[in-house]
C-alpha cells in the first residue's frame, strides 16, 4: 500500500450495503440498502459527438461499458440513463435497462440524480458511459467502500506514473488527506513544485458511489458551482456545497474516451489484449 494512501479494504465482493442503527427499543437491527449501477450517456459530446455508439472491435463503446458493469452487479440492477433516442434504440438491442432523462441535465451526475427518481434504490454506483475497458474489480471496490462507509460519497483514484498523465488536462488530479478525504481536484498538474515539476500525484477514476440524499441535494443546484464551472469537474460541486468525498485507491487500468486519440488508444488496447 502506498504510504500516501493508507485506506484498506475488507476484500469482500458484496453488492449490498448494510446500515446498522438503534431502534426505539435500543435493539440493534440491520437494514439492507439497495445498490444499483446507473451509466449516464449522452450522444452530443462536444469533443467527440456520437462517441457512445463508436464501434470498438465489433461492439459499441456503451455496450462494452455495460458488459463490464454487469460483471459487478446483476443485470437487473444495472441501468443506462440517456436523453437520446438513438442510444436508447441501440441499447435495447443488447437488452439493457434504459431510463430516459431530460435534455437539460447539467452533468452526468445530474442525469444520475434524475434517473434515480424512477427506480427504487438507496445507493447509486455511477460508471461513466465512456469507460469501455473499466475494470469490474474496481467497480466492486467502490461498492465495498460504500458498504464500509455507509452514507458517504465515494470516488476512485489511482497513482500517476508519468508526466504525460500529470500534465494532461483531460485527467483530473486528486489531492486527498491521509484519511482519504478529498481536499481538491483539478485539471492542472497538482501537487507541484515551484518549478512546476512532476514528483508524485494521483488521478481520478470515474467510478462513484452516491447515497440518494446526496444526489438530491446535488441536483437542487440549478447551475454549476463556481469551482465546478472553472474546472469542469462535477465532484467539486459536492465539496462546494459542504459534503465530504472519500477517495479509494483503484487499479487505474482504465481510461475515459474524450478525444479521437483516446478512441484509437482504446482500439489498440483491445486488439493487443484480444478483447
Amino acid at each position: 500500500m502506498n504510504k500516501y494512501f493508507p485506506i484498506k479494504y475488507d476484500g469482500k465482493e458484496n453488492p449490498k450495503v448494510e446500515k446498522t442503527y438503534l431502534n426505539d427499543k435500543h435493539k440493534r437491527n440491520k437494514q439492507t440498502l439497495k445498490t444499483v449501477i446507473i451509466i449516464p450517456v449522452r450522444y452530443d459530446s462536444s469533443r467527440l459527438p456520437g462517441k457512445p455508439l463508436e464501434i470498438l472491435e465489433g461492439k459499441s463503446m456503451i455496450q462494452r461499458t455495460y458488459e463490464r458493469c454487469i460483471k459487478s452487479l446483476p443485470k437487473k440492477d444495472v441501468y443506462i440513463a440517456t436523453d437520446s433516442c438513438k442510444i436508447k434504440e441501440h441499447c435495447e438491442q443488447f437488452k439493457a435497462k434504459i431510463i430516459m432523462t431530460s435534455i437539460s441535465c447539467l452533468t452526468g451526475t445530474d442525469r444520475i440524480a434524475e434517473a434515480s427518481k424512477k427506480i427504487q434504490c438507496d445507493v447509486v454506483i455511477n460508471v461513466q458511459g465512456d469507460e469501455p475497458i473499466i475494470n469490474p474489480k474496481d467497480i466492486k471496490k467502490v461498492i465495498d467502500a460504500a458498504k464500509k462507509y455507509p452514507g458517504e460519497i465515494i470516488n476512485g483514484m489511482s497513482i500517476i506514473n508519468n508526466k504525460d498523465e500529470f500534465f494532461n488536462p483531460s485527467i483530473p488530479k486528486v489531492i486527498a488527506r491521509s484519511d482519504g478525504k478529498l481536499l481538491y481536484m483539478s485539471r492542472g498538474g497538482i501537487p507541484t513544485t515551484k518549478k512546476l515539476d512532476f514528483i508524485s500525484a494521483w488521478k481520478q477514476i470515474c467510478i462513484y458511489a452516491f447515497p440518494i440524499n446526496c444526489l438530491k441535494t446535488f441536483s437542487e443546484k440549478k447551475n454549476k458551482t463556481p469551482l465546478e464551472q472553472i474546472e469542469d469537474i462535477e465532484i467539486l460541486r459536492f465539496l462546494e456545497i459542504g459534503y465530504d468525498v472519500r477517495m479509494v485507491e483503484l487499479s487505474g487500468s482504465s481510461f475515459a474516451v474524450d478525444t479521437p486519440t483516446d478512441l484509437e488508444n482504446v482500439r489498440k488496447y483491445l486488439i493487443n489484449n484480444n478483447k
